[in-house]
């Protein structure tokens, strides 16, 4: 069992730790990273995004996950709110740190090495209700803590100008309406979807690299962020509890669902935080929340694999 971990633990720390290397040694600059980004957002997590929802099963089991983890993540929120005068003077953007995860940049490519590429659609079944609250409700909440405040119009703009969100958008309506069903006997179907997973497999790998190149820590707010993400485990812990009593005391139990909820809720808030907001003196607090999150993650990881070897 422990080669078996090795074999999923490895390539991550690996990838993170060239990341991080590249960076000091120069060989990753921020415009290469931008780029690496780009391609990453802007190219390979769409076309992952549009294979997983397109060929997902649709029904009533996707819609009560969906829901349950919406809510799910309001409820993290709502206990940010409560607990975020534990980090004073960094309360600011605390309760956005406590909801949320990093499934695009993070969720998938650990999901893969976890479960395998033809699994993604089950990740993605629970990644949709979390997607769904990071451009509504979690994008409302970090603009009115800047103190700007966000329209329906512009949450709805974010969303249809984001290719990872068009890309899932694409496959949820065509998966939906039933076209995967209709043409997967097709030889045609075969070739656009093995054209996308070969495409889109070296996206872990870049993922990992990128993470790895933008991990940054600060000494002097090591007592707040280690405060912020104990509170936040602790109440990932008892919400993610909750969670899958409620979905398998309603659905037959499904490890590989399991699998994936337990991933969700071990990942760090959602990297895009610094994307939308002007942190200004609580940039710090916040990337290193991030940082040191993504690497708790990673340790929570070796359970979790340990879990899917079971």
């Amino acid at each position: 069992m422990i080669t078996q971990i090795l074999s999923m633990v490895l390539p991550v720390l690996v990838m993170i730790v060239l990341g991080r290397v590249f960076a000091l040694k120069g060989i990753l600059n921020d415009e290469r990273h931008a780029g690496l980004k780009t391609i990453v957002g802007d190219v390979l997590l769409p076309l992952v995004l549009f294979k997983a929802f397109f060929t997902a099963q649709y029904g009533g089991k996707l819609l009560l996950v969906f829901v349950t983890v919406f809510m799910s993540c309001l409820a993290a929120l709502a206990a940010g709110f409560a607990l975020k005068k534990l980090v004073r003077p960094y309360d600011k953007y605390m309760p956005l740190l406590m909801t949320g995860f990093e499934g695009g940049m993070l969720g998938y490519a650990l999901f893969a090495l976890l479960a395998g590429q033809d699994q993604t659609a089950t990740y993605a079944m629970a990644d949709i209700g979390q997607t769904m609250f990071a451009y509504t409700a979690f994008l409302a909440a970090l603009k009115s803590a800047e103190g700007t405040g966000m329209t329906p119009g512009a949450m709805i703009r974010n969303m249809v100008t984001n290719n990872a969100f068009i890309g899932m958008g694409l496959g949820i309506v065509l998966g939906a309406a039933g076209v995967y069903k209709l043409i997967a006997p097709m030889g045609l179907c075969t070739v656009l979807l093995e054209t996308i997973e070969f495409i889109t497999a070296p996206t872990s790998a870049l993922i990992l690299l990128v993470v790895g190149y933008q991990l940054n820590f600060s000494k002097k707010l090591m007592k707040p962020v280690a405060i912020t993400l104990a509170l936040r485990l602790g109440v990932m812990v008892v919400i993610f509890g909750a969670v899958s009593a409620l979905l398998f005391s309603i659905l037959a139990y499904d490890k590989m669902l399991m699998l994936a909820l337990m991933l969700q809720y071990t990942l760090p808030a959602p990297f895009i935080i610094p994307l939308f907001a002007d942190l200004k003196e609580d940039g710090e607090y916040v990337s290193t929340s991030l940082s040191m999150g993504t690497l708790v993650s990673v340790v929570l990881f070796v359970f979790v694999a340990a879990f899917s070897l079971i």
